[in-house]
């Protein structure tokens, strides 16, 4: 199952081949409140409240695509979590060009969450990029065991967990949360794919390409913790909502970590892709106070 947003409307996806997912430029979709004769949505958040029902009701429906949209029509498909909760230095690569440090969590806020095709305004000349696979909780979670931790995942989306590094790194100790919560910092999409639609989803091509070049190349199983050991350990002193989002961390080759550093100008376009959850896609534009 794959559900995406338009419009405050959740929707259910339909790729016309699923070979050619990561590139799909449009697709056949469902208003899941029209198919479900209201019982779930429209609005999306509302989904995750009632997952468990959804998933059965949908497991059991027969819901046939009733229009298609184009990919750039596409808007957050977890437009409100309650919560998003991230995770520093979790891909081996990273931690090495991170001189070793270990992973790290902190929170980045709701109102940074957008679509998957959005346009982002630059509010300096140190913004970074930071492509990264992103869970989101089906259920209440709190003290969950790893070997669970999987049964408590909707599903997962391609994102970006764009970074304003002087703001981050300036003073005394790290500003991680208001330096990665900016408006546009968080974007996610195209659509939330369930765990049943991957072969294996804790071994995924992650890449991020930054006006055609590749920037960032690796697979989920580079990661420090994987997607169950991170729910494990958050939920372990927080609890988790339905619809919360988790970013899982960010492969090697960020813009900050290079020699010399690059960061993301005006004009730019980066594109991110993970193996069978699709492709996002941002265009950046100086903001008011960037000279």
């Amino acid at each position: 199952m794959r559900l995406a947003q338009h419009a405050g409307r959740v929707l259910l996806v339909t790729v016309d081949d699923d070979t050619a997912v990561d590139t799909a430029e449009s697709v056949a979709v469902a208003d899941v409140a029209a198919a479900s004769g209201g019982r779930f949505g429209p609005d999306p958040m509302t989904v995750f409240e009632h997952w468990g029902q959804f998933s059965r009701w949908f497991g059991t429906a027969s819901v046939a695509p009733t229009h298609r949209l184009d990919r750039n029509q596409l808007d957050a498909p977890v437009p409100r979590p309650r919560q998003i909760l991230a995770v520093g230095v979790n891909y081996a690569a990273h931690a090495v060009e991170a001189k070793g440090r270990n992973p790290s969590f902190f929170s980045k806020l709701p109102p940074c969450v957008v679509g998957p095709q959005a346009t982002v305004e630059l509010p300096t000349t140190t913004v970074d990029w930071e492509v990264e696979m992103v869970a989101v909780l089906s259920r209440h979670a709190f003290r969950v065991p790893a070997e669970q931790a999987w049964s408590y995942v909707a599903g997962l989306m391609v994102g970006q967990d764009l970074a304003e590094r002087a703001s981050q790194f300036e003073g005394e100790l790290p500003q991680f949360s208001l330096a990665k919560s900016r408006p546009g910092f968080g974007p996610t999409g195209p659509w939330l794919t369930t765990v049943d639609e991957i072969d294996d989803p804790a071994d995924l091509a992650i890449c991020c390409m930054r006006n055609g070049e590749v920037v960032q190349s690796d697979r989920t199983a580079g990661m420090v913790q994987g997607v169950d050991a991170l729910i494990a350990t958050v939920s372990a002193a927080v609890p988790l909502f339905p619809g919360d989002l988790l970013f899982t961390g960010t492969p090697g080759g960020t813009g900050h970590r290079r020699n010399p550093e690059v960061f993301l100008a005006p004009g730019d376009v980066l594109s991110s892709t993970i193996e069978g959850l699709g492709r996002i896609e941002q265009r950046f534009v100086a903001g008011s106070g960037l000279r």
